[in-house]
């Protein structure tokens, strides 16, 4: 799939992941405590290309225990992209088989994430360290399941182990159908710039298709990261919290005005509730709601936004949201994001 990337890359354009066709060229990155079941309902709905679920443990999922089997769940979305992590190679088979029996569609290895709990039990970014490792990993996966296995990894470990080219590399010879490169080392976490010309030079070892992930915010970001890196499709990650549209209109899907914004606000309250419960629902739902206000409120008074915060009562919650989002919405990232 490389090309000169001269002109302006369709975003809206389709693209396949092994035999699976992808709608158009920009995904919803996997967040671990993001984009839940929920929340990938309604990036798909608004237009996203694909979603990705939190990443999975594959030791736990296999044991069946923790919140596993709650992030493999699709509802139905297709096509159904579960992100496994793990650091030995059997627990990755047979997790990998197991969610393509529960309906996964694409598989894809967590060698990106850079969270100390994570690289500490020697998983994510942490695999970057030993590639011949990470590859048995890779190969092991890819022989388990007869669905497209993909790939998510950060440039290397730290600037001194840019290893991300020779890894894609090998990892395409061992059957990887496309790989995202986070424009980031591990030891930068999300600090600094995204580096997207670094991607370049993984473009220029593998044919398959590549994603640029790192720092991508509007429609300008995106066409810039795929005209510097050569990438194929780019992955957006931060950016679409508090607004799980975005990934839709970085593809060129309408934006929700104010009023369906406060609805869809509402409707994502009540399904996290819903798919949660409860108890739990609130507390996992409260993130969300700051990342609301912050982008679409963000002159809420400070008592109201703490009830909002802090209520245990999900008639009341909703309806200060509704009354907020919809008397009080700021215009200006709406703007900006169309800018």
């Amino acid at each position: 799939m490389k090309d000169n990337h001269l002109s302006l890359v369709d975003l809206a354009a389709p693209f396949s992941i092994g035999t699976i066709p992808i709608r158009n060229r920009v995904i919803l990155a996997p967040m671990s405590g993001v984009t839940d079941l929920p929340f990938r309902q309604l990036a798909l709905r608004y237009g996203a290309g694909l979603v990705v679920t939190e990443m999975v443990a594959s030791r736990e999922l296999v044991l069946d225990a923790g919140e596993s089997w709650s992030r493999l769940k699709s509802a139905g979305l297709k096509p159904h992209m579960v992100q496994l992590a793990g650091r030995e190679a059997h627990w990755m088979a047979d997790a990998a088989k197991i969610a393509v029996d529960n309906g996964a569609d694409i598989i894809d290895i967590n060698m990106g994430c850079p969270a100390k709990k994570v690289i500490g039990g020697y998983s994510g970014s942490a695999l970057m360290r030993d590639p011949d490792h990470a590859l048995s990993l890779i190969e092991a996966t890819v022989k388990a399941v007869n669905v497209p296995v993909t790939l998510k990894m950060r440039l290397g470990w730290d600037e001194n182990s840019i290893n991300a080219p020779d890894i894609a590399s090998r990892a395409e010879s061992a059957g990887i159908q496309m790989v995202t490169i986070h424009g980031r080392t591990r030891m930068q976490f999300y600090e600094g710039k995204a580096d997207w010309d670094a991607i370049r030079a993984v473009r220029d070892v593998v044919s398959i298709p590549l994603v640029a992930n790192g720092d991508v915010d509007t429609v300008e970001d995106a066409q810039e990261i795929l005209r510097r890196s050569g990438a194929d499709a780019v992955m957006l990650g931060r950016g679409c919290q508090g607004r799980p549209w975005h990934a839709g209109f970085i593809a060129g899907h309408l934006m929700p005005d104010n009023n369906e914004i406060a609805d869809i606000v509402v409707e994502h309250y009540a399904a996290m509730l819903d798919f949660y419960g409860e108890h739990v629902g609130v507390r996992h739902a409260r993130k969300h709601l700051g990342w609301y206000l912050n982008r679409y409120a963000p002159a809420i008074p400070a008592a109201e936004k703490s009830r909002v915060m802090t209520s245990r009562s999900p008639d009341e919650v909703a309806s200060l949201l509704s009354d907020a989002l919809r008397s009080d919405i700021d215009l200006a990232p709406r703007a900006q994001e169309a800018a």
